[in-house]
């Protein structure tokens, strides 16, 4: 089936009342009619037993999801954020090493800095080139993570070649597909992405209302090489031996939201569920924009660099036709400095504020918001300048966004 017909009709489960649409289980326990059934539960993970480890609401979102990245198995939780930790929870160990591309988004980076270095995992960044993430290959990598697209820097890495380089040297290729919205502008999994991890707060929600992630992952052999699943888990069973590729996302839901608690709401997942029917027509409406805006201000006086992939002449491009359904919803204009990006947030008649894939188009000024906490060395390297503007292009008519660009753009 096509992604529009998934998104419509994968995960939705049966209903017991012939409902057309998601149930919302708002419940925290399960009950069992015998101590058998209990034990049973608890012993194989079939059923539901508490909605911190899974919910019937939740599963349908993991169903969908599954469908439209063309995945082995997904587990979804509270954040973007949760689901990158949970899923790098998962592959590494003290003394190990991820090889994380430069120019990452700011929290990302973050979370590598400030929670995983002090784990004793050790984080280097280089360019996502494969050549050079060859020769930055030590022993201890464990994990190579890029994104689909760069945030902000909007360079799109060679998915294919990197992840042909992964499988040779048995490291594990983690893609933050949030700017894949969901599948519907690229699927890294088919790529040969081991994992996918993204945000569902952008895109697949579409309306800036709940927050959300997943972790998705591919069937593949690579986890007989990660030591973790060759030991006997508590429970006296060696994972890859009784769960084969599953082992991996069976071990981001057991440390993510067993034991960690990061779960997602079953109100969350419904929304979520919901926003994901949209997904596509959105996000080719918002790319069309995208690649008007980007051709009609290409060049404009005021700006001293626009970022598209889209465009024939962007970096990105060659990349961005091979692997995105098209440019995508995402552009940057650089204002030349601090204070031209000062003058033309004030002036813009649109919302300002850290989000994306909304309805509405959003602005934001990295510099002194989502990268804000890196050095400006670290600012730089992640194609994020004082004067650079990020857009999350939304359903605006065209015309009337263009209107109030060239309008905000006269006062710089």
């Amino acid at each position: 089936m096509e992604y529009e017909t998934l998104a419509v009709l994968a995960g939705l489960p049966e209903d017991p009342h012939g409902a057309v649409g998601l149930a919302i289980y708002a419940v925290a326990a399960y009950g069992f009619k015998t101590l058998e059934e209990g034990q049973a539960r608890f012993a194989t993970g079939e059923g539901y037993v508490y909605a911190r480890q899974k919910d019937p609401t939740a599963k349908a979102l993991e169903e969908r999801l599954k469908a439209l990245e063309g995945a082995l198995e997904a587990v979804a939780l509270a954040t973007g954020q949760a689901a990158t930790f949970a899923a790098l929870l998962a592959l590494l160990r003290p003394g190990d090493e991820v090889l994380a591309a430069k120019g990452l988004f700011g929290q990302t980076i973050g979370l590598f800095n400030q929670v995983l270095a002090p784990m004793g995992v050790r984080v280097r960044y280089v360019d996502p080139e494969p050549e050079a993430v060859r020769e930055a290959l030590t022993e201890r990598t464990r994990v190579l993570f890029v994104e689909t697209v760069a945030n902000p820097a909007l360079l799109v890495p060679d998915l294919e070649a990197l992840a042909s380089l992964a499988e040779e040297k048995g490291v594990a290729l983690v893609v933050d597909n949030t700017f894949g919205a969901a599948g519907s502008l690229c699927r890294p999994l088919a790529w040969g992405a081991h994992a996918v991890v993204q945000s569902l707060t952008k895109w697949a929600s579409g309306h800036g209302s709940v927050l959300g992630g997943a972790v998705l992952s591919r069937d593949t052999a690579l986890w007989a090489r990660f030591p973790q699943f060759l030991e006997p888990d508590p429970r006296g069973q060696v994972p890859w031996e009784a769960l084969g590729a599953r082992c991996f996302p069976e071990r981001v839901r057991t440390l993510g939201l067993s034991l960690c608690g990061m779960a997602l709401s079953p109100f969350n997942a419904y929304l979520l569920f919901q926003g994901l029917e949209t997904v596509a027509l959105r996000v080719r409406r918002m790319s069309e924009t995208a690649q008007y805006l980007a051709e009609n201000l290409k060049g404009h006086p005021k700006v001293k660099a626009l970022r598209y992939p889209g465009l024939p002449e962007d970096p990105a491009h060659q990349n961005a036709r091979k692997y995105l359904a098209s440019g995508g919803p995402i552009l940057t204009l650089d204002l030349g400095s601090l204070e031209g990006a000062s003058r033309f947030l004030r002036a813009v008649r649109l919302f300002k504020a850290p989000n994306l894939g909304d309805a509405r188009t959003l602005l934001v000024h990295p510099w002194t918001t989502t990268h804000s906490r890196l050095k400006e060395e670290a600012r730089l390297e992640a194609g994020v300048t004082p004067g650079l503007v990020r857009v999350s292009v939304g359903l605006e008519d065209p015309k009337d966004l263009l209107a109030l660009f060239e309008e905000a753009l006269g006062a710089v």
